[in-house]
């Protein structure tokens, strides 16, 4: 049981990322998915900076006596990583926004049901025109 505190960032990054997973795969509408898709990278950041940290060590500035320093790197990584979310879920954001002018909704159900409407219709359309086709050549001129 000793061995809980140490792996404690660990285990919030797994259980963080399983419930992202599952938002994204159970929820239908856009906007949750987006939620969902955050929480998962959220967790990857918190996952990636726990195996970055030396237990014991310092910051990488030259002190008199120290010799065991934290590499830099990994922080320096998750803080790009961090904005490259963030555009990314304002990306999403916008597309979401595309889509409920498009649509009217932002659930994929409704979203789907409606894309298979329209195809229906021009489906239908494009038989109407062959027909029409067909008949004005049988006609002739």
């Amino acid at each position: 049981m000793s061995l809980v505190p140490g792996l404690l960032n660990y285990w919030v990054a797994v259980l963080l990322m399983m419930a992202g997973f599952y938002v994204v795969i159970a929820q239908p509408n856009l906007v949750k998915k987006l939620v969902g898709l955050a929480l998962f990278q959220a967790s990857v950041f918190i996952f990636y900076i726990s195996i970055g940290k030396v237990s014991g060590a310092h910051a990488p500035i030259f002190i008199a006596g120290e010799t065991l320093y934290s590499n830099p790197l990994p922080h320096v990584l998750i803080l790009t990583a961090i904005v490259v979310g963030v555009a990314t879920t304002a990306v999403g954001l916008a597309l979401v926004v595309r889509i409920q002018e498009a649509y009217g909704s932002v659930e994929e159900d409704e979203i789907e049901a409606k894309e298979r409407e329209q195809s229906d219709e021009d489906d239908i359309e494009a038989q109407d025109r062959e027909q029409s086709d067909e008949d004005d050549w049988e006609e002739g001129p």
